[in-house]
Formats: structure tokens, C-alpha cells, sequence
């Protein structure tokens, strides 16, 4: 570690290792699975590549990620979280309920693909924590622009949400932009008037897509001091 707060804190430890500016970015991207060092740059339009690598280095001598060859035919290098670094996920999922409700500093500025599935996992309800519809098993096949991503939830609960296609042909087939679904997850645009505009291609039942739409549940704004 070229910097540490030098304390037997398991915090300031927790700190040396992905505490350094995009560190846990770098990490928030390989939360839905391996990607290659293109698409890292491409999530990350903000930070140089001379930046990326480092952290890539980094963040793999401290062994949160590893580097792993694809066989042929795809024959690239991928980045993937080791199964210590995946633990860091419920950081992520309290960061994301702790941010969303500050009570000064908006939600501004883009965000990628992958940030956008990870809200609806991070604030997914299932079924059963509130006095609502019955619960409900599907699975979803959502593309947003070029990238794909599998949702399947199970009696109502999130079972799997990853990067890539479902193996098998999902109930529901979505075809949108980033933009078009964060703006319906974001309840900015009613998922009847997304379809009736054109902004949403879906295939399969529509309120079964309805039913994945209205189960996050974002906590209110902090009140303001």
C-alpha cells in the first residue's frame, strides 16, 4: 500500500484497500459479473486510463479482483471480484440507501448500465415485507441499448440479477435505452406511457414487467437541516 492511515482499525484497513478515488467504483462495476478492461473504460468515462489500470493493479494486489483469460472463441482478459471482494456488497447496498437520501447534495450527473440494474437490486421489496399483491415468479431479459442483463425473481423475491442473457427464453423481453428504463424505475415516466411512446419494446406480459417495475422501493429524502 503506497498510503495507509497506519491504524489497527479494520475500518482504516477497510480504507487503505478501496478507499482511494475510484477504487470502489472500479469495484461497483464488476458486481454483476467479469468484464473486460474496454468496458471498465467505457462505464467510467470520468477517469483516465493510466488511473484505471492502476486501480486495476491495485485493487488485484490486495486480492479483491482477479484478471482470468476467456477461452476461445472469445479469447479476451476479464476483470472479476474474488469471492472475498464480492463480500463487499452489502457496503454497496447501505452506501446506495445512505446516499439516495441526502439531504443536501442531489442526484445529479450520468450513471452506467450496470448502476442502473444494481438499483433494482439494492432496493428491491420482496412480496412478503409489505402488505401487498400475492408474489410472483418470472424471469426478464432486459436490454438496455447494447448490454443484457437477466432478472429472475422467485415468489416474489430477486432470486439472480446478472450481466448477460437468461439461458433459457425469458417470460418478459425488454429492449430500451439506459436512460428510458432509469426514468421508469425512477417512477420519472409511468411504464404504460414509456411503452405507448415507443420507448420501450417489450415482449411478453406487461404487467408482469409492471410487477418488477413497482417492486424497488427507495427510502425518502433525508429531511433537510
Amino acid at each position: 500500500m503506497t498510503r495507509t492511515y497506519g491504524e489497527g482499525c479494520p475500518i482504516a484497513l477497510s480504507l487503505d484497500i478501496v478507499g482511494e478515488r475510484w477504487a470502489l467504483l472500479v469495484v461497483r462495476e464488476l458486481r454483476l459479473g467479469p468484464r473486460r478492461y474496454r468496458d471498465l473504460q467505457e462505464a467510467l468515462p470520468g477517469i483516465t486510463p493510466a488511473m484505471l489500470s492502476k486501480r486495476l493493479k491495485e485493487l488485484e494486489e490486495y486480492g479483491v479482483l482477479r484478471r482470468r483469460e476467456l477461452p476461445p472463441p472469445a479469447a479476451a482478459r476479464v476483470y472479476e471480484l474474488t469471492e472475498w471482494g464480492a463480500e463487499l456488497e452489502p457496503v454497496f447496498q447501505s452506501l446506495a440507501r445512505w446516499g439516495v437520501r441526502s439531504p443536501v447534495v442531489p442526484l445529479t450527473g450520468d450513471v452506467s448500465a450496470d448502476s442502473v440494474m444494481l438499483g433494482l437490486r439494492t432496493f428491491f421489496t420482496a412480496a412478503d415485507d409489505d402488505v401487498g399483491p400475492e408474489p410472483w415468479s418470472a424471469t426478464y431479459e432486459i436490454w438496455l441499448d447494447r448490454d443484457v442483463y437477466r432478472v429472475r425473481v422467485v415468489d416474489g423475491r430477486l432470486a439472480d440479477l446478472g450481466r448477460g442473457a437468461p439461458e433459457a427464453a425469458a417470460d418478459v423481453v425488454v429492449r430500451t435505452t439506459k436512460a428510458a428504463w432509469q426514468a421508469v424505475l425512477n417512477r420519472r415516466e409511468t411504464l404504460a406511457d414509456a411503452v405507448g411512446a415507443g420507448r420501450l419494446d417489450v415482449t411478453g406480459d406487461v404487467d408482469t414487467l409492471q410487477r418488477l417495475v413497482d417492486a424497488p422501493a427507495r427510502p425518502a429524502t433525508a429531511p433537510s437541516r
